[in-house]
Order: structure tokens, then sequence, then C-alpha cells
């Protein structure tokens, strides 16, 4: 699916009910939000880098909708999307966002030490922990939207900024284009690379132009801290290791994070943040923190139990099978994560997880034992 025709200037000479898109199939938020009028009233508008109200809700329009999550529908191609399209971006956020309001304000907590607990979640359930979060660069317009030379800039930066990191953080950056063979198999049996995009949301997007170029992969030596540089994000940063020290992992996720941004900083080109939206991000489903705190469990007969579902919705976490977004569980062990990035800092976000994860776990030995689970069951947080 190429990129699509949105840059076309005669399809003013249109109509706006002539140009208006087909939502009659559609489930995603973009298309509950859009209405005629609201396309007849921002469909001239552009921001300062050339983003029009087509380019925006592109994705929403070739993808009416994914059979396991309700998607958004839309994205934004700079940091003044959010302010030239809010008339369209406020519903989808507040709809998207548990109804988090124009007015409200985010917070923001990189104080890893704020954690309580996370050391202690048994190994012979919690396979992996991982947490990971993306970031934007303020001048460069993002993804979707960016031209070959602000991505290779935003290479340069990253390369840099990274590059400069030392102990623990001390690694490598791998460009996609010159990656040799055994480098890639390396790194994808490590679970680490990600491939040209195939998901056609993301195509639909935009952000698959130009593959590989100005793409690649740093990760340190200890092969626990990882960023991923050019893909649907500026940056997408990611701590991880196997077994349950959820603490640990946010501890370096936040250091690392924190030692990364300095040094952007410094070179005059901190983070995209704001007090409404926290960190400013490609896909408004990552607003806020951006953060995905995970762990990969083993829930055997937890996932069988007739509340499974409902005990998630009531902890605040939402699962999805290993491999991602599109996968099914394998062998009971499920992909669990916090459900919310907005208006709630990374700190209570994590928090969640640790707490959430610990107490499904004493469920599942519960449920080994043939004991029920009826009054373990927790109230909505």
């Amino acid at each position: 699916m190429p990129f699509g025709n949105t840059h076309n200037k005669y399809k003013l000479n249109f109509k706006s009910e002539e140009e208006y898109p087909d939502l009659s199939q559609h489930n995603n938020h973009m298309a509950k939000a859009l209405t005629p009028e609201l396309y007849k009233k921002l469909r001239d508008k552009e921001t300062p880098s050339g983003f029009t109200l087509d380019d925006v809700i592109q994705t929403g329009v070739d993808n009416p909708g994914h059979p396991f999550i309700m998607t958004v529908g839309c994205v934004a191609g700079d940091e003044e999307s959010y302010v030239v399209f809010k008339d369209l971006f406020d519903p989808i956020i507040q709809d998207r966002h548990g109804g988090y309001k124009p007015t409200d304000k985010h917070k923001t907590d990189l104080n890893h030490e704020n954690l309580k607990g996370g050391d202690d979640l048994d190994p012979n359930y919690v396979i992996s922990s991982r947490v990971r979060t993306g970031r934007s660069i303020k001048g460069f317009s993002l993804p979707p939207h960016c031209s070959r030379g602000e991505r290779r800039a935003v290479e340069k930066l990253a390369v840099e900024a990274l590059n400069s990191l030392t102990g623990e953080f001390k690694g490598k950056y791998y460009p996609l284009k010159n990656m040799t063979e055994k480098e890639q198999q390396q790194l994808i049996d490590d679970h680490f690379l990600f491939d040209k995009p195939v998901s056609p949301l993301l195509l639909a997007s935009g952000m698959a132009r130009d593959w590989p170029d100005a793409r690649g992969i740093w990760h340190n030596d200890n092969k626990s801290f990882l960023v991923w540089v050019n893909e649907e994000d500026h940056l997408r940063v990611i701590s991880m290791e196997k077994g349950g020290n959820m603490k640990q992992v946010f501890r370096r996720f936040c250091l690392g994070l924190q030692k990364i941004e300095e040094i952007f900083k410094k070179a005059g080109h901190p983070f995209m943040w704001n007090e409404h939206l926290g960190y400013v991000l490609t896909c408004p489903s990552n607003l806020g923190t951006g953060l995905r705190g995970g762990v990969h469990v083993k829930l055997a007969h937890l996932s069988k139990h007739p509340k499974f579902e409902e005990i998630l919705t009531r902890l605040r976490l939402q699962k999805r099978g290993t491999g991602g977004v599109d996968t099914a569980a394998v062998g009971s062990v499920f992909d669990v994560s916090n459900a919310d990035r907005l208006g709630s800092s990374e700190v209570e976000q994590v928090q969640l997880v640790v707490d959430g994860v610990k107490l499904m776990v004493e469920m599942e030995k519960k449920l080994e034992k043939g004991q029920s689970i009826d009054d373990m069951i927790p109230a909505q947080k």
C-alpha cells in the first residue's frame, strides 16, 4: 500500500462532501469522531511542516478495524498536529484514554525509587520482564511525515547520544541497511530486531517510506537496554531481562532514558513533551508515558477461569500473545501489561503491573491446588 495521495492540492477543487471518506464499514476511534462538518472545517488546514487532515486520517480510512483491538485510526505527522487538528484529536484521545479531557494535565514520574516491590515476582511463573516507551525529538517531523534528511538527522543525533553512554549502558549501533546476515539473525534470535513494517496500519500511515534508510537498532553490551531508531517513533527505548525482577528492569529504564534525554537537551533537541499530553508520540494511543510495562507470565489455570478477563480489567491490565498485538497466547503464556498511558505516571503504571501480576500468580497457585479464588477477586482499581 503506497503512501497516499493526500498531498494532492487539486482535491480542494472538489466540495468537502465529495472528498469525505466512506466510513460506513469502519470501527476505529477516528471513524467515531470524524463527521462531515468536522472534515469540512479542518480539511484545508495544515501544520507548519505541511501535514493535512487527510494525512492524519489515512491509516484509519484504509484500515476499517482490527479483530482484537479497537484501533485509533489516525496519526500525528509532527508536534503541531495535536494543536492544528485538536478538534479531531481531542475526542479521540478522550475516547481512547478513558475520558481524559482537553483540560486534564498529565503527570510524569521517572524516579525508579518510587516503585514499591517488583523484585519478588516468582520466576517459576514470570518468564521475562520488560518496560518500553517511545520518544520524539523536538524540531523534527514524526515518522509518518518526515523527509529523508530529517530522518537521517534524527539517526545522527541518536547515534551520537547513544555512543556516548558508559558503564552498564555502553553499547553499539547497528544500522539496518548495512547489517550482515549473521548480525541480523543474531538480533532476530534475541527477539530484538524490528523488520520492515508489514502491518497495514504502519504502511498506510507512511512510516515505511525509504526503508531501511536511517533505521537501526542500538543495544548495550548486556543486551538488556535497547533503542530502536526511526521505526514507529523517532526512538523506542526498551529495558528487558529474563525472570521477574521488574524493579531492576524499571531502574535501568528510568536511568537510561534520563541519560539519553540529557544529551539531546545539550544538543538543543529535547524530547517533545507538554503538560496536557505528556510525551508526544506518533500514535495518540501512546501519548502520556508511552509506556508498556509487561511480563511474559504462565497462567495455565487462571486463563481458563471464567472471570479471567474481568480480573484483568479490574486490575487495569491487558493481555496479548507473546508475539505481540496480533498474536494469541502460546501454551498459556501471556504478555500482560498496563492498559493506561495517559493521566497517570510511569511509576503508577508499572506499580499496577507489579501488584496485578503478583496477585494473579497467587491465584494461579491456588487454582493449581484445586482451591477457589472467589475471595481474591479484586475491586476495580
